[in-house]
C-alpha cells in the first residue's frame, strides 16, 4: 500500500509534464503553421552596399599615405599624395607656351593697328591726289581753249599735260597703296584667327596639365570606411590602378533570393522584418524596393539550357531588393546573413 501511494503522485506529475510538453509543442506547431501561411521567409539573403576601389588617375611615386586600415573618412579627405615634380614642370611648360602665343597675339594686334593707321594716311593721300588731279584736269581744259585762241604756245600745254599725268599717277599709286594695306590687314586678321585657335588649344593643354597636377592628390570620393591598406610610400603606381577599397556605409540594402513560388505574394513597397544572424534580439524593418524581372540563374555567365535533354526541375530563386527603413543600422555590415520575413499581401 505504501509503494502504491508513493508511485501514484509521480505518475500524476509525469502525466502533467507530458501534457504540458504536448500542449507547448502543439502551440509552437500551430504558430509555425500560422506564420508559414501568413509570412514568406528566406534565409538566402545578405546585406549589400557599394564597395568601390579608389583608383589613381595619374601615375607616379607615392610621396605620402594619409590613412590607416578600416579608417572612417569623409568625402574629399586626402588619402595619399604622389610626387608632383614632373607634373609641376609640365604646368610651367604649358604656361610658357600660352604666354608665347599671347605675346605673338600682341605683336600681331600691333601690326594690324599700324596697318589700319597707314590706311587712314593712304585715304588722306588719295583725297589730296584727287584734288590735285582735278585741278590739273581743269588746267588742261583751260590751256586747250587758250591754245585754240593762240594765246599760249604748245610748250605750255605740254607742261600742263605732264603735270596732269604726274597727278594721275600719284592718285593711282595712292589707291593701289590703300588696296595693299587692306589686303595686308586681312592677311594679319587671318593669322590672328589662327593664333586665336592655337591659343585655345594651348590653353586647353595648360588646363589639362593643371588637372593632372591636381590628380596627384588622391582623395576619398565619398564618405565611408576604407578597406585593407596594401600600398606604401615610395611605391610606383600606374594610371587606373586600384589603391584601396572604400565602403559606402550610408547606403545599405538587402538582396533576398525568394523561391519563385513566393513572389506572387509580394509587391513593391511591402513592409519587411529583418533579423541579422550576427545581432541577437533585434528586429530591423525594411521595405521591398524592387523585384527582379528574371531569376538569378538567368543573370549567370552561363545560364542553364534545358533543351539538352538532361532536365531536372529545380525551384528557381528570384532576387528581391529590400531597403532599410530602420535608421540604427551602423552595426549591420555588408555581407552579413539575414533572415527576411514578408507578410503576405492577402493577409
Amino acid at each position: 500500500m505504501n509503494g502504491t501511494s508513493i508511485k501514484h503522485p509521480l505518475k500524476v506529475v509525469f502525466s502533467g509534464l507530458a501534457i504540458c510538453v504536448i500542449l507547448v509543442s502543439l502551440y509552437f506547431y500551430a504558430a509555425y503553421l500560422w506564420r508559414g501561411n501568413s509570412f514568406q521567409e528566406t534565409n538566402d539573403a545578405q546585406v549589400e552596399c557599394y564597395i568601390n576601389p579608389v583608383s589613381a588617375r595619374v601615375g607616379g611615386y607615392i610621396k605620402s599615405v594619409s590613412f590607416e586600415e578600416h579608417q572612417i573618412v569623409a568625402a574629399g579627405d586626402t588619402l595619399m599624395i604622389l610626387d608632383d615634380r614632373e607634373y609641376l614642370q609640365k604646368v610651367k611648360e604649358a604656361e610658357a607656351v600660352v604666354e608665347d602665343v599671347r605675346a605673338q597675339m600682341l605683336v600681331l594686334n600691333a601690326g594690324i593697328a599700324s596697318q589700319e593707321t597707314a590706311s587712314k594716311v593712304n585715304t588722306d593721300q588719295i583725297e589730296a591726289a584727287k584734288a590735285r588731279l582735278t585741278l590739273q584736269k581743269a588746267d588742261i581744259d583751260r590751256y586747250k581753249k587758250l591754245i585754240r585762241e593762240e594765246a599760249i604756245t604748245g610748250a605750255d600745254l605740254d607742261a600742263v599735260q605732264s603735270r596732269f599725268d604726274v597727278s594721275r599717277s600719284e592718285y593711282s599709286a595712292a589707291v593701289n597703296s590703300l588696296r595693299t594695306n587692306y589686303a595686308k590687314i586681312n592677311e594679319l586678321k587671318t593669322h590672328r584667327a589662327l593664333l586665336s585657335a592655337d591659343l585655345k588649344r594651348k590653353s586647353a593643354l595648360l588646363e589639362l596639365a593643371r588637372i593632372n597636377m591636381r590628380y596627384t592628390a588622391i582623395t576619398a570620393p565619398y564618405a565611408g570606411k576604407l578597406g585593407r591598406k596594401t600600398i606604401q610610400e615610395g611605391q610606383q603606381i600606374q594610371p587606373g590602378q586600384p589603391l584601396v577599397l572604400i565602403v559606402n556605409e550610408q547606403r545599405k540594402w538587402i538582396t533576398a533570393n525568394f523561391k519563385e513560388t513566393q513572389i506572387s505574394k509580394m509587391y513593391v513597397g511591402q513592409p519587411v522584418e529583418i533579423s541579422v544572424d550576427a545581432i541577437d534580439d533585434k528586429i530591423y524593418h525594411g521595405q521591398i524596393e524592387a523585384i527582379s524581372a528574371s531569376t538569378g540563374s538567368k543573370y549567370s555567365l552561363l545560364p542553364p539550357d534545358n533543351s539538352t535533354g538532361n532536365f531536372v526541375k529545380v525551384v528557381q530563386r528570384v532576387p528581391v531588393r529590400i531597403r532599410f527603413v530602420s535608421k540604427d543600422i551602423a552595426a549591420v555590415k555588408a555581407g552579413m546573413n539575414v533572415l527576411v520575413s514578408v507578410k503576405n499581401k492577402n493577409i
